[in-house]
């Protein structure tokens, strides 16, 4: 391999003005993570790298990084030795800071993440038989004020960064050991098999940042899930659908919740601006062109709210010529919630009149709810403790733990 000479021995800055705006300097490096393949390439052509290699040094680059989960770049070893030292001087490969990590008696593991301004959010890893999910957050809180979640009644601080979404799925792997190993045979068994974005905030509210994540998790020379394996669980943000389809192509989550627009209002406010009608006239053309097989609709039982055979009836009748599955969700109960989980024939009734129907009505079995990493429940207990202390975002809070979230859109 031939290598790249560096003259001057001081850190050498890529041209700021030439870098995309998510890959500006902060500390005098630029982070790796969250690059699309042509930001990367303009990032190291900006550092000094020829125009001639820059392709293949972004292939390798992009290998060590997503496929093998290396952060050192001295551990590059198909690359120079030069221009080793040329990346580590420019260039970092940096993650969310993991605050906490509380893990439930069912397996399942939620993680506090404290990401770049002191701000905190959380992900979480649901073990199954046959494959393990990941929940991630899109969004420091949440714009939409959904009366049944938890993370909801958090509000919106920023939305996170492609390299802080793709990085969530790095320390995940990072926890669980989950990258494959050089000179060991190649095992295609994987303990994060699926992604979800069904953790804190309105994934299509930060479309870029997402679809860039995404783009970054289905490579196939990278971290290389399948756009199958990834779901995104929307709330209905029907101008951001057909986007999602085109340029994502990932499986999609309606978070629905009602067959009324009156109980929509109230349970999903952003029914209020996209009403049922208009959502599913959307939702029609998803499949076609995401070329997906069914659209989840998710659906959250309240006792007394959305439960009757009369509200299953009408879903069914709503949904009709959508290729369809219906995720039913027992209600995750939170402090101060205002609503109670639905009885538990009552559920199975419901269910039931759906799959008479012709569609698949699984019941989520909640998982986590021990350390409050249900579905609704994610919200980091150092926000709410620094709220009540006034401690100023970035101080302190650490290893105070989350006591409130886990997989919910919005």
């Amino acid at each position: 391999m031939t290598n790249v000479s560096v003259a001057p021995a001081a850190p050498i800055l890529p041209d700021v003005l030439s870098l995309p705006r998510k890959a500006q300097p902060v500390d005098g490096r630029v982070n790796l993570v969250g690059l699309t393949r042509t930001e990367l390439a303009e990032a190291l052509r900006a550092a000094g790298t020829p125009d001639k290699q820059v392709r293949m040094r972004v292939g390798q680059i992009w290998q060590w990084v997503y496929h093998w989960g290396v952060r050192d770049f001295a551990a590059m070893t198909n690359l120079g030795k030069d221009y080793r030292d040329l990346l580590a001087r420019t260039f970092v490969i940096a993650l969310p800071e993991i605050v906490q990590k509380q893990v439930s008696a069912d397996g399942t593991r939620k993680y506090l993440l404290r990401i770049a301004g002191g701000h905190e959010v959380e992900t979480v890893y649901i073990p199954e038989e046959n494959r393990g999910t990941l929940c991630i957050s899109s969004q420091v809180g949440c714009t939409l004020t959904c009366s049944f979640c938890h993370t909801g009644t958090q509000k919106l601080v920023r939305n996170l960064t492609a390299g802080e979404i793709v990085g969530q799925v790095m320390l995940a792997r990072d926890d669980l050991k989950d990258w494959p190993q050089p000179g060991v045979p190649k095992d295609e068994t994987r303990l994060v098999s699926n992604v979800v974005l069904m953790g804190m905030g309105e994934p299509l509210y930060n479309f870029d940042a997402v679809r860039d994540a995404m783009g970054i998790v289905m490579d196939g020379e990278g971290i290389a899930l399948g756009r199958r394996r990834i779901t995104l669980s929307t709330s209905g943000v029907v101008p951001e659908i057909a986007r999602c389809a085109t340029e994502i192509g990932c499986q999609l989550a309606i978070s629905f919740h009602a067959t009324t627009d009156a109980v929509r209002d109230r349970l999903v406010p952003i029914n209020k601006r996209w009403n049922i009608e208009t959502l599913l006239n959307t939702l029609r053309d998803y499949p076609r062109l995401s070329n997906s097989e069914r659209i989840t609709f998710e659906y959250v039982m309240l006792k007394g709210v959305n439960d009757t055979d009369e509200d299953a009836r009408r879903l069914v009748k709503l949904i009709r010529g959508i290729p369809a599955k219906i995720n039913l969700i027992p209600f995750n109960e939170w402090p101060g919630s205002p609503y109670e989980r639905s009885d538990w024939d009552r559920i199975e009734g419901f269910a039931d009149i759906i799959y008479k129907a012709g569609y698949a009505s699984p019941i989520r079995t909640p998982r986590g709810e021990d350390i409050m990493a249900a579905c609704g429940q994610l919200k980091s207990a150092s926000e709410r403790e620094r709220r009540v202390r006034k401690v100023p975002v970035g101080e302190g809070a650490a290893g105070e733990g989350p006591t409130g979230e886990g997989p919910a859109a919005g």
